[in-house]
């Protein structure tokens, strides 16, 4: 198993071009405006200012394919090979905030997929270990956001079930693909007072999005906060079969 070891540089991700700048803008208006609807829902109203200056700083375009950079930053999920996708941005920024990370926080994220989430993250973050299933796409990640200068983000190829827990416990943990239950050892690597994002549901039918909170005495909860849609969470064995 091949561990990919970036860090963040001073500054990264912050869009210089003003046509870029513009286009930027008006998703962050659109996040803004997406999660006032769905306040009644996620009781988020207003995300955190360093979540939206996180999703303001990432290029986006720099996570897509190119025929599809005219579509960056429209606020929707897109292909991205491999039979996923890259994210909404709402759902990214949403997801990001539920977490409640600090500069001090440690984070595992499952799904790395072109590494989009996981850039977003690293802006907030001490540091983001992130498991993707999909060998090829791990490596073009890795390769994609050592490009961009993301040192604090540390990619491995591997199947997401079991967490990674060499570097456990983790002061959140960030599930990217439908899982059809909550992985026992994912709860089992969060620290007391940590939560776990998480879709559940089955493979593209009712899925909705859930916070797992573990209290400082190991007690667990969970709660669901919004209807969505994502790709299903696969394992190694399942991909062996297909």
């Amino acid at each position: 198993m091949s561990v990919h070891v970036l860090k963040r540089a001073t500054g990264i991700g912050a869009v210089a071009d003003t046509s870029v700048r513009d286009t930027v803008a008006r998703m962050l208006a659109e996040i803004e405006a997406e999660a006032r609807a769905a306040a009644s829902y996620t009781g988020r109203p207003v995300l955190s200012r360093q979540v939206l200056q996180a999703m303001s700083r990432v290029p986006r375009h720099e996570f897509v394919s190119r025929a599809r950079k005219d579509l960056a930053y429209y606020n929707g999920a897109l292909p991205i090979g491999y039979g996923q996708t890259i994210s909404q941005p709402y759902i990214v920024a949403l997801m990001t905030d539920l977490l409640d990370l600090t500069a001090e926080s440690v984070v595992l994220e499952i799904g790395t997929g072109s590494g989009y989430q996981a850039a977003v993250l690293a802006e907030i973050c001490r540091d983001v270990y992130s498991i993707e299933i999909v060998s090829a796409l791990a490596e073009e990640s890795a390769s994609r956001l050592h490009r961009l200068g993301y040192t604090n983000v540390h990619v491995t190829a591997g199947d997401g079930y079991d967490g990674w827990s060499a570097q456990a416990p983790f002061d959140g943990i960030l599930v990217t693909a439908a899982a059809e239950e909550i992985p026992p050892p994912l709860v089992e690597q969060l620290k007391p007072g940590a939560r776990l994002v998480i879709p559940l549901g089955e493979r593209y039918a009712s899925q909705a999005l859930m916070v797992v909170e573990k209290d400082v005495e190991g007690g667990v909860s969970s709660r669901s906060v919004l209807p969505v849609v994502f790709v299903p969470f696969t394992r190694r064995r399942a991909a062996r079969k297909s």
